[in-house]
């Protein structure tokens, strides 16, 4: 394999704690002391592409623990310590702050930015925040929504450009990796089909949700997407905006709130309570854990799918 190999002290490699996924060990050697190709990426919806790109070549690690907050996470001096030690590091600029500057200090040879794979867009959210941000907009590094993953047109194109990234990296396995990349590919077209023909006859197109994290999937398939408030998940929504949303809820026959896996309902509960609405939740699949609906991106989308469903009425 025409990868620089290196050696990371199994002490050091232990106290990263970094989150296991499904195709890694969770033991120390998996962070830097193997024979493969070593990926860092910043959370799961990066460490899923490389898993599934990377398949038996690629040993994948992610620098946010599972049902960690990904927007809350800080890099640790170990773990600055470790991406010198990967082959490669995929991530999405403009998402989590301490990442986008981890990565940009370190030397690694190969840096993804999943960004610049496909196109951003303003989704007029007007950035949110989260606790400890204290006002950092995750719009702010390109003036647009991140959450590009949730539509899975967007994120194929994002896994095209992986693999395109993998096959230069690691010649040697360049066919495998195309290989993997076209059936992800054709995986996530069935996906988007899943979508579209499922939610192309519907009662109502809008759907109320706490986090402004559904932009991307709205815009695809025509739906409506109304975030309960543009700060953080856990604070209440003012009164003036549940009127607001009360009376949306009437006119456009929204039923339910949507809320997170990863952060509180108190909010969605709130508005749901005061406005006589149902909650369910609709995750934005930042990390999987045992609250997820699915074990993997594509069980959780497809529940993401029906909650949508039920939710809007279809037909």
């Amino acid at each position: 394999m025409n990868v620089r190999r290196r050696l990371i002290p199994a002490a050091a490699a232990a106290s990263l704690g970094l989150g296991a996924l499904t195709a890694c060990s969770s033991d120390s050697a998996a962070t830097g002391n193997t024979d493969k190709f070593d990926v860092v990426a910043s959370f799961y919806p990066m460490a899923f592409l490389a898993e599934q790109i990377g398949g038996d070549h690629a040993n994948v690690t992610s620098l946010t623990e599972p049902g960690q907050e990904p927007h809350d996470l800080e890099i640790s001096t170990q773990q600055r310590a470790q991406l010198e030690e990967a082959d490669a590091a995929l991530y999405l600029k403009g998402l989590q702050p301490a990442v986008d500057k981890a990565f940009d200090q370190t030397g690694i040879e190969t840096k993804i930015d999943a960004a610049t794979l496909t196109h951003l867009e303003d989704h007029g959210t007007g950035g949110h925040t989260h606790e400890g941000e204290e006002g950092h907009s995750e719009e702010d590094e390109h003036g647009r929504d991140p959450h590009v993953w949730l539509d899975p047109v967007k994120y194929a194109e994002i896994a095209q450009g992986v693999g395109k990234a993998f096959e230069k990296a690691d010649p040697d396995h360049a066919a495998d990796y195309k290989k993997n990349t076209e059936a992800l590919v054709t995986k996530l077209k069935g996906l988007d089909g899943d979508f579209e023909n499922g939610l192309k006859d519907t009662k109502s197109k809008v759907f109320f949700t706490n986090h402004a994290a559904f932009g991307y999937l709205a815009e695809r398939y025509g739906l409506t997407q109304e975030a309960i408030s543009g700060v953080d998940p856990d604070s209440e929504p003012s009164g003036a905006r549940v009127r607001e949303l009360q009376q949306e809820a009437k006119a456009d026959g929204v039923t339910t709130v949507f809320y997170e896996t990863l952060v509180s309902d108190k909010t969605a509960k709130t508005l749901a309570r005061d406005a006589n609405l149902k909650t369910d939740v609709l995750d934005p699949i930042e990390g999987i854990t045992d609250k997820s609906r699915g074990d993997d991106y594509f069980q959780v989308m497809e529940a993401n799918l029906k909650a949508l469903q039920t939710a809007l009425g279809a037909k």
